[in-house]
């Protein structure tokens, strides 16, 4: 194989391990499933220990220690419930159905779905009032996780927009080892500065932060990304405008009938 087609092998493979935990390049033919983190291979593992706290950006170290709880059927409340960072919604606030994307900034299904279907939600659901879109962080590797780092630095009103360059130049800055300087090229084009960027780098809290959400996620039965919460139910595939019809329609029907009845 020649040097360019190494490289994109090398890449493709990357791509998917922002998905999956896993390094493996795609298979043709296959279904466009979500690909599972390597959680599941020690059935939702943690490499936290005493001397070794749980770090997110290193999935591929977590498949060695003991099962972790994840809960079972857990309430709307407890889908909800946040941690110590702010999370990103659009939407409105009291919208009768809420969604809830977990991501991870490397993962091809992420971008494809930011790409083709976002767009068709936002105009047909969002901004209708009918869903609220919140988007959490599942960042898969150390690769992900330093871009999610980056993604939070940006301020609230930025990072959507921040997010979906991240998305849509994957294959400008991802790569099987961190490069700080093309992670930091994509994150200035919405103005952030050098000195902004590492300092970030440096924000324990905001790290600790990071990993709360998505031990959360974890908690939550989260496996990979793209995973969503529809009105609290566990979607752990890849979906486009199809399956949200089939999933959201119903639940509106269903409460505007309700609050017919109750008038």
């Amino acid at each position: 194989m020649g040097r360019l087609g190494g490289s994109v092998a090398i890449l493709a493979a990357t791509l998917l391990t922002a998905c999956s935990g896993e390094f493996k390049l795609p298979v043709p033919g296959a279904s466009d499933a979500t690909e599972a983190s390597t959680d599941t291979a020690a059935g939702l593992t943690n490499s936290a220990t005493p001397d070794r706290p749980f770090n997110p950006f290193l999935d591929r170290e977590e498949t060695t220690v003991s099962a972790r709880t994840v809960i079972d059927k857990p309430s709307r409340a407890e889908i909800m419930q946040t941690g110590t960072l702010p999370e990103f919604s659009i939407g409105r606030a009291d919208a009768p159905v809420v969604l809830i994307k977990y991501m991870s900034l490397t993962c091809p299904y992420c971008r494809r779905f930011q790409a083709e279907t976002f767009p068709v939600l936002k105009r047909e659901y969002i901004d209708t009032g009918k869903v609220r879109f919140i988007i959490r962080e599942f960042p898969i590797g150390k690769t992900s996780g330093m871009a999610t780092i980056a993604l939070r630095c940006a301020p609230m009103d930025k990072y959507l927009t921040l997010y979906e360059k991240f998305l849509s130049q994957q294959a400008q800055w991802v790569s099987q080892e961190v490069r700080l300087d093309p992670i930091y090229k994509v994150a200035a084009q919405v103005g952030m500065s050098r000195q902004q960027f590492d300092s970030c780098r440096q924000n324990q809290a905001m790290i600790d932060g990071l990993k709360g959400v998505k031990e959360r996620g974890r908690e939550l039965g989260i496996i990979g990304t793209p995973n969503f919460f529809i009105d609290g139910r566990l979607v752990k595939q890849v979906i486009g405008m199809r399956e949200i019809r089939e999933m959201v329609d119903p639940l509106l029907t269903g409460r505007v009938a309700a609050g017919a009845a109750g008038n």
